[in-house]
């Protein structure tokens, strides 16, 4: 089988598990870095991979997902990386064009901030990898990306290099043209989509896009 889409399961707060649900109908193959396989299990999915050191994993848990027919790749506990990060390299292996991550944002700040560094792999650099809980999705922007939502979603930019260059936008209330935003100036935060789509491209640096659904926007 052809595997273009993965979405992976790491092991933060799941805000919206319908919109999970909704998500695991559009993917190929499903991950679960170590501790995200409690939410597979909880949406009663079947996940194709277990990977991770699995010290936050029971081994009834395992056993369950060993009889769902996934695969375990256990790792070390003493490891450089993170389960997710483990994760996100075996979804490369696949071949695969798109990666969804879900379950990553919330709760601890390190971890979330680490989940999001994370999109800067260079194993990543050119495939469609975004966050996505639901509520949020978040990408890395390199070049250029399409965001699809509705009327009233709100978007930031955050540049994670000192300058990101040559930023234009459509579809926001507030666009850009050929414009720049520095790292510590809070120029590129709470732009409102005018309707389903709108797009965000630029030239060098790298560029957060985060993108907040109206519709479940607590």
């Amino acid at each position: 089988m052809s595997i273009n889409h993965v979405l992976v399961f790491a092991y933060g707060e799941l805000r919206d598990p319908r919109a999970a649900r909704e998500m695991a109908t559009r993917a190929d193959w499903i991950i679960a870095a170590d501790g995200g396989l409690a939410h597979v299990q909880a949406l009663n999915l079947k996940p194709d991979l277990l990977v991770g050191d699995l010290d936050s994993v029971s081994p009834e848990q395992i056993r369950w997902a060993e009889k769902m027919g996934a695969e375990v790749r256990r790792f070390p506990l003493d490891k450089d990386e993170t389960d997710l990060e483990l994760a996100l390299q075996e979804a490369v292996a696949t071949g695969c064009s798109r990666i969804t991550i879900t379950g990553a944002l919330g709760g601890r700040l390190d971890q979330t901030l680490s989940n999001i560094y994370l999109l800067n792999l260079p194993v990543l650099a050119d495939l469609d990898v975004r966050i996505d809980d639901g509520a949020q999705e978040v990408i890395l922007i390199h070049g250029a990306v399409t965001l699809e939502g509705g009327l009233g979603d709100t978007v930031s930019l955050l540049p994670l290099s000192p300058i990101v260059r040559g930023i234009s936008t459509s579809g926001l209330r507030y666009p850009l043209t050929n414009e720049s935003l520095i790292f510590y100036r809070s120029r590129g935060i709470s732009n409102e989509m005018l309707a389903e789509n709108a797009s965000v491209q630029i030239q060098s640096g790298i560029l957060l896009c985060i993108h907040a659904r109206r519709e479940v926007i607590v």
